[in-house]
């Protein structure tokens, strides 16, 4: 592959909304019929760096490259690499570069999968820098709302818990933003807003409105997709903050039952207290079909990436 035409996603604005369209659609058509692209990546392989803890993110790429028929090396804990040793992320790639095809990183500072691309010869997938960008993530939630809801426009979509540091939340917002959603409902404390970076952004370039509140009960009639978040305890320098906000929102039935009944409850997952288990049962509830919906729109953009011809 030359280096010169090799393509890296880092954020979701590295794809224009056309492109976003192809992966979430041949996605689609990946989840409806997986066994025409059993071998589309044969003889490929992904190279999975993970400098931090993850479940879905890592073992939905895998599966995603094992269900295209390809292989997979790489850590899952970088103190069982060379990374324990005080190797960079630039020698890393180096190396990783002549032993992979393509490769996706996640890692807790922000820009590390950023300064990757800049030294690989391979494409390489963001998955998860810090609290800052999360584009896989993205893709999984806009298939989900295409599936669930048949357009990506048009909804009123809440995003609650945390919203400072919820790399997810972050990504998808400013890529709804560009699919022209005009309006979103911030449900957050105080502690845990959106960053006014981001704010000022989705208001000056987006013509965006936010509409602030502090408790789903009081905006939940209003809302067709409502995207719920954890507070993340491995964002916070002080313990004592996290214990004190760690149970600000709790979703549950009594709360749903004052919902629209189309509604749809998303969340990147993993759950620890903010959405009761009675709501699993609840049609509304997509979260766990969204994760599995991950697997195949990951398959769609290693194809992507690859530039394999997976047109049948």
């Amino acid at each position: 592959m030359n280096k010169q035409t090799i393509r890296h996603l880092i954020e979701p604005e590295d794809f224009t909304i056309e492109e976003l369209n192809e992966v979430v659609a041949l996605g689609k058509k990946m989840y409806e019929a997986p066994e025409k692209y059993k071998e589309a990546c044969k003889g490929k392989i992904l190279a999975t760096l993970f400098y931090e803890p993850s479940t879905r993110t890592r073992f939905s790429f895998e599966t995603a490259m094992l269900r295209l028929g390809g292989s997979i090396i790489g850590f899952s804990d970088a103190n069982t690499s060379s990374v324990s040793k005080g190797e960079s992320i630039a020698d890393t790639i180096r190396c990783m570069s002549a032993y992979a095809d393509i490769a996706v990183m996640r890692h807790p500072k922000e820009g590390a999968p950023k300064l990757a691309s800049h030294y690989a010869s391979i494409p390489i997938i963001n998955g998860g820098d810090g609290g800052h960008q999360h584009p896989t993530q993205t893709l999984t939630d806009l298939l989900t709302i295409k599936m669930y809801k048949d357009t990506i426009e048009g909804h009123n979509v809440a995003f609650c818990g945390d919203l400072k540091f919820g790399r997810t939340v972050h990504s998808l917002i400013r890529t709804l933003a560009r699919y022209n959603t005009k309006k979103f409902i911030l449900i957050s404390p105080e502690e845990l807003t959106l960053p006014d970076t981001l704010k000022r952004t989705l208001k000056e370039d987006f013509h965006v409105e936010l509409q602030e509140a502090r408790y789903i009960e009081d905006v939940i009639s209003q809302i067709d997709i409502l995207y719920m978040t954890r507070i993340q305890r491995e964002r916070f320098f002080n313990e004592a903050d996290y214990a004190r906000l760690k149970d600000s929102y709790l979703l549950n039935q009594s709360k749903l039952s004052h919902a629209k009944k189309d509604m749809i409850v998303m969340h990147p997952l993993p759950r620890v207290n903010e959405i009761a288990y009675d709501v699993d049962d609840d049609p509304r509830g997509v979260y766990f079909k969204q994760a599995e919906l991950g697997v195949y729109v990951r398959m769609a953009l290693i194809t992507k990436l690859l530039g394999v011809d997976v047109s049948c």
